[in-house]
């Protein structure tokens, strides 16, 4: 089967409308009040490799339904107006979910280069997914 549009494709049109914060930066924003690291990865992954401190854990199945003030799931977090850095494992699926945040109108929006993979590889801090109370 052929498809119209690929992933790649769909990656690539992402990252030519998003921002794309690059480690270094994105490391020193990490006790920065007004940013929030929002993990879109799934759960399993979280468990397994760990998180950036701090950050947000927001499956990227809910993403929409949490940031849309109109959503009976609707996360107040995502309109406190701060800049919310989008991250998973290896910058794909946060490139798709900054660029559909970025079309429904959610200021402040990025992604982290390289993702979680990028983030762990330059031995930048990692903390356990906290648990549930």
């Amino acid at each position: 089967m052929k498809l119209k549009l690929g992933y790649q494709e769909l990656i690539a049109q992402a990252m030519a409308h998003i921002e794309t914060l690059p480690l270094g930066q994105a490391h020193g924003l990490l006790n920065d009040e007004n940013t929030v690291f929002v993990d879109i990865r799934d759960v399993r992954e979280l468990e397994r490799e760990g998180m950036i401190p701090n950050a947000l854990h927001a499956p990227r199945g809910m993403l929409e339904f949490w940031v849309d003030p109109d959503s009976p799931y609707y996360k107040p977090v995502f309109g406190e107006g701060k800049r919310l850095v989008l991250y998973c494992a290896s910058a794909w699926r946060s490139a798709l979910a900054a660029e559909t945040l970025q079309k429904m109108g959610v200021p402040g929006i990025c992604h982290l280069e390289g993702g979680f993979s990028a983030w762990k590889e330059a031995e930048l801090p990692i903390a356990k997914r906290p648990s549930k109370p």
